[in-house]
This record gives structure tokens, C-alpha cells and sequence, in this order.
């Protein structure tokens, strides 16, 4: 159990984020929720805490800064501190030739998941280096794609190999502050994004082919596992996913 500690989930309206924050209620936490559209947060705030008591709903666009700052500081104001942010927002884009992708899809794709999630980093460290006591955790939603690319993702996929390099600077400059910075690297959770998944995806070799799936449940119960150490503990990579998903081998 937490003890009351605060946590932050960023695309919380849904799939990843919404399971790791009801995951994180049932287990004690205060759960800030924000993401885009704030009837399906509300949604899932009324579901965490029927009485409002230990939830904040706050929409914010997590790709610009006045909105990250505002969401930051409404934090604070409501709960006086942050223990944990779950820096999970994201999008994807279908798969696309790289001569096809557009400048505008870049731009918006490296907007939410590159410049998001380091707005929010950067507001997390600022609150938990002045907090008393002082510290916290971050976890970065990385995917399997921060490893090994599908084809036509180029966008998708060079923003989760960055988000790779966002972790490990975290965790040394965290070092100091006491905050402890890792990353989630989730593949095939069945959530709507993965939908597809059951008609076809493509392959390395050309093909089409349906994927396996797990639970998004099994995601939560890992962001939990992370979120529950003690801050002299850390884990720095972790990589959840479907047991049978073509990830690991040749073709």
C-alpha cells in the first residue's frame, strides 16, 4: 500500500494509463488523471474514488508547457507534493513509408511523446526537488519500441529510442534529489490502440499476421511493482509483454 502518496498519470482516459491509475487507487494512491478529453478522465476518476476525495481531475495537452505547468501546479496547490508520475501519454501513427510521413505527423508525434514527456519530467523534478521530504519516482512508458522498430513506425518508433535516452539522463541527474527514474517497455497489451492486432500487422518479412495480446492488467500490476519501492531501490528497465508476440528472434 501506498500511505496516501500522490501520483500523477499522464493519457490516463484510457488503455495503459487508465489500468495503472485504477491499479494505483486500489492500492492507497491519490491519483492525479489528465489527458486530453475530461469526460473519459472524470470516467475513470469516478471509478478510482466515488467520492472525489483522492483523485484530481485537470485535461491538460501534456506537448504544451503552459498546459504541463498549470496541471503542475494544480497538483500541488490540491496535495502539496508528487511521489510519482507515470509519464505515459503517447500516440502512434499507421504504419507509413518514411518518404510518405509527412512533416506535420513528425512534428505532432515527436510534440506528445518526446516534448510531452519531457515537459512533464521537467515539472515533476522541479516539485520533488522542493518537496520536504524531498523526492519521488518517475516511470517513462517506453514500449517495445523503444528496442527494435515495426515497419512503416519510423516516427513511433524514433520517439520511444529517445525516450530511452530521456530515462537514463533522469536517472543520473535524479541521483542527487533522491528521485529515482525508470522506464516500461510494454509490448502487445490489449488496449484499443492494439485492436488491429487481432486482423493483421505487419511484418518484417512482408507479411501480414495477427499478434498475441496479454492483459492489460499485467501492465498495472508492473507500473505497481515500480511504484511501490522504497527510493534507494530502482528499477531501471523493464520489459512486459506478451509471452508469444514476434519480438525475441530471427525474420
Amino acid at each position: 500500500m501506498s500511505d496516501g502518496k500522490i501520483a500523477l498519470v499522464t493519457g490516463a482516459g484510457g488503455g495503459i494509463g487508465r489500468a495503472a491509475a485504477l491499479a494505483l487507487a486500489r492500492n492507497g494512491w491519490t491519483v492525479v488523471l489528465t489527458g486530453r478529453r475530461r469526460e473519459l478522465l472524470e470516467t475513470v476518476a469516478a471509478e478510482a474514488d466515488p467520492s472525489g476525495e483522492r483523485t484530481l481531475v485537470h485535461p491538460a495537452d501534456v506537448g504544451d508547457p503552459t498546459a504541463v505547468e498549470a496541471l503542475f501546479a494544480a497538483t500541488r496547490a490540491r496535495f502539496g507534493r508528487l511521489d510519482l508520475l507515470f509519464n505515459n501519454a503517447g500516440v502512434g501513427h499507421r504504419p507509413t513509408a518514411i518518404e510518405d510521413l509527412s512533416f506535420a505527423q513528425w512534428e505532432e508525434i515527436v510534440r506528445i511523446n518526446l516534448t510531452g514527456a519531457f515537459l512533464c519530467l521537467q515539472a515533476a523534478f522541479r516539485l520533488m526537488k522542493d518537496q520536504d521530504p524531498r523526492g519521488g519516482r518517475i516511470i517513462n512508458n517506453g514500449s517495445i519500441s523503444a528496442h527494435a522498430p515495426r515497419p512503416g513506425s519510423v516516427g513511433y518508433t524514433a520517439t520511444k529510442h529517445a525516450i530511452t535516452g530521456l530515462t537514463r539522463s533522469a536517472a543520473l541527474d535524479g541521483r542527487v534529489h533522491d528521485i529515482a527514474c525508470g522506464q516500461i517497455d510494454i509490448g502487445n497489451a490489449a488496449t484499443d490502440m492494439t485492436r488491429p492486432m487481432a486482423i493483421g500487422m505487419p511484418q518484417s518479412d512482408g507479411r501480414v499476421a495477427t499478434e498475441p495480446t496479454m492483459d492489460v492488467e499485467r501492465v498495472a500490476d508492473a507500473v505497481l511493482y515500480m511504484a511501490g519501492l522504497p527510493l534507494d531501490a530502482n528499477v531501471l528497465f523493464m520489459t512486459i509483454m506478451a509471452t508469444k508476440m514476434p519480438f525475441v528472434g530471427r525474420g
